[in-house]
């Protein structure tokens, strides 16, 4: 990777330097709007980390759907490329690897644009793609945050930024709530950073977990029930497994806030002569493909509808197909009301004893959603 070093000894890499240059001519503050490199977009649907800015690509959207997520410089880059690269090896015959696979997004390989072929990205799943009105949270999980290899001051800087982290293993990273206060199709969202996050103590930290399954109106219970089921099958695959650690990675927790998805709508739209049935799939970007092929393209999705009928109905959107597929009414609601995957994996080694501290943050976490339902 070519790296150039500006006058103040800041790192920058070319794309960071075309980010810069594009704001600095439309002078704007915060994310760049417009197409990025081969188009690529900013991913609208980023809640934590570094966000698309000056100096920074944060995550981006590829035409094709999936995302972009650029290589950190080594070794933590180079060491989240072996993880996904040893998980989606096709020649794995590990089953506790095969087994994890359901728990990561889908590892498509990497990626470099024509203008910098040199800068890479991982190529992976946009975990959130088939939800119309996406609720997406990210939690950091484990009761440190820092790996057996940072310095005295990394950990001193880590304890005092995510102090909670020691005493309950988990902390709220940011999180993005679809609000229906004021209309039932309002596109109205809520969003915390992780300054709200660590705002929160062992005594707040459940109603900050309650805030993200409210809507406003109504607590989406059916949502914190499936959640628990998908951190369940995760804490199963800790409790079998002693061949990894996990530092600073995180669980992504997604659920759907559109209500129509909760009320049959598709059966509704399906009466009024849509031709497609519920679960099938509408064009070829629904269609699964192998994990590590960059072949082929996806049709670009965008989560939002531009137009609207006289209805008040989506026309002419891939949101459509999107609340279509797979959604029926409550009872056949099921498991792709929800998503729960694990991120971020710059801080994965080798061990041979269990991964205890990500395990502590599991059941903590578990506890507190159990909670909520209770409530």
């Amino acid at each position: 990777m070519t790296l150039n070093v500006s006058a103040d000894g800041q790192i920058m890499d070319s794309l960071s330097r075309t980010l810069e240059k594009l704001e600095k001519d439309n002078k704007k503050k915060g994310s760049v709007k417009q197409v990025l490199l081969d188009g690529c977009v900013p991913f609208s649907h980023q809640v934590a980390g570094h966000k698309c800015g000056i100096n920074n690509t944060g995550v981006l959207q590829h035409p094709d759907g999936t995302i972009l997520k650029q290589l950190q410089p080594p070794p933590r880059g180079p060491r989240e490329m072996h993880f996904y690269t040893q998980v989606y090896a096709k020649d794995c015959t590990d089953t506790r690897l095969l087994d994890l696979q359901q728990h990561l997004p889908k590892f498509y390989g990497t990626w470099a644009p024509r203008e910098s072929p040199n800068e890479l990205y991982l190529k992976l799943e946009d975990v959130t793609k088939r939800f119309s009105r996406p609720c997406i949270m990210d939690v950091k999980i484990g009761k440190r945050s820092y790996d057996p290899f940072a310095s005295q001051e990394k950990r001193k800087e880590q304890i005092s930024k995510y102090p909670l982290m020691e005493e309950i293993g988990f902390l709220l990273l940011g999180m993005r709530v679809r609000q229906h206060v004021y209309q039932i199709d309002s596109d109205s969202y809520i969003t915390h950073d992780q300054f709200y996050g660590r705002s929160l103590g062992k005594d707040t930290i459940k109603n900050g977990l309650t805030r993200f399954f409210h809507n406003g109106q109504d607590l989406q219970r059916h949502a914190v029930s499936l959640i628990i089921s998908k951190i369940r099958s995760i804490l199963r695959w800790f409790e079998s497994q002693n061949q990894l650690h996990f530092y600073a990675s995180s669980l992504l927790l997604v659920y759907e806030g559109s209500p129509r998805t909760f009320n049959g709508w598709k059966h509704k739209r399906a009466e009024k002569g849509r031709e497609h049935q519920q679960g099938e799939p509408q064009s070829n970007c629904n269609k699964p493909r192998e994990a590590l092929s960059v072949q082929g393209s996806l049709t670009h999705i965008h989560p939002y509808c531009h137009e609207r009928n006289a209805n008040g109905l989506c026309v002419g959107s891939v949101e459509v197909e999107h609340e279509e597929i797979g959604m029926g009414d409550k009872k056949q609601f099921g498991q792709e009301a929800v998503e729960v995957k694990m991120i971020d994996f710059a801080h994965v080694f080798p061990s041979n004893s269990p991964d205890e501290g990500y395990m502590f943050g599991l059941r903590n976490l578990l506890s507190t959603l159990e909670e909520i339902l209770k409530d």
